[in-house]
C-alpha cells in the first residue's frame, strides 16, 4: 500500500496559495508533486479544513477571499468524494471529541516542545494527532505521516518494518 499523509493547516494554506500564509508555496507544491508521483494518499483532517477555512475568511479583499475560498472548496470536495490523491477523513464521533476534551487541559498546559516553552498543544493539533493514531491502527502496514511545516507535528511518522526510509 502507498504512503498515507495527513495534511496539516501549515501545508494546506500553502497548497491553496492563501495570501499572507503562502511563503512556502513553491516548496510545498514541489513536495506535493513528489508525493503524488510516489502514489501517496492525502487525508484532510477536520481541524485542517476548519482552520484553513477560517484563515481564508479573515484574509485579503473580498474578491481574493472568494477565489481562494473556491480553491479550498474544490480541494475539500475532492477529499469528500475520495478523488485521487485524496481520501475521505473520518470525522470524530461525539465520544471521541469528549475523550480529546478530557486530555486537552493537560496537553495545553504542557510545553509543546523543548524550544516552545510558552505554547502547549492546540486542540486542532491534538485532533490531528488523534486522527494520525487512528490511521496507524487502521493501516498498520502503511507508511503514515503528518505533513506539517511545524516540527512537533512533523515528528509523527509511522514506518512499518517492510517500508524503506524516505
Amino acid at each position: 500500500m502507498s504512503s498515507i499523509c495527513l495534511i496539516d493547516t501549515s501545508v494546506f494554506v500553502n497548497m491553496l496559495n492563501v495570501p499572507g500564509l503562502n511563503q512556502d508555496a513553491e516548496r510545498v507544491g514541489a513536495d506535493f508533486l513528489d508525493y503524488v508521483d510516489s502514489n501517496c494518499t492525502f487525508i484532510l483532517p477536520m481541524a485542517t479544513i476548519l482552520e484553513t477555512g477560517n484563515h481564508i475568511a479573515q484574509n485579503g479583499d473580498g474578491r481574493l477571499r472568494r477565489h481562494t475560498a473556491q480553491r479550498f472548496c474544490d480541494a475539500v470536495c475532492a477529499a469528500f468524494a475520495d478523488e485521487p490523491p485524496y481520501r475521505l477523513s473520518e470525522f470524530p464521533s461525539t465520544r471521541e471529541v469528549l475523550e480529546w476534551l478530557a486530555e486537552f487541559p493537560d496537553k495545553a498546559g504542557q510545553n509543546k516542545a523543548g524550544n516552545r516553552t510558552g505554547e502547549g498543544t492546540s486542540f486542532g493539533d491534538l485532533s490531528i494527532i488523534k486522527e494520525y493514531e487512528r490511521c496507524v491502527a487502521r493501516f498498520p502496514m502503511s507508511e503514515l505521516f503528518i505533513w506539517s511545516l511545524d516540527s512537533d507535528l512533523e515528528a509523527y511518522h509511522h514506518r512499518p518494518e517492510h517500508v524503506a526510509h524516505r
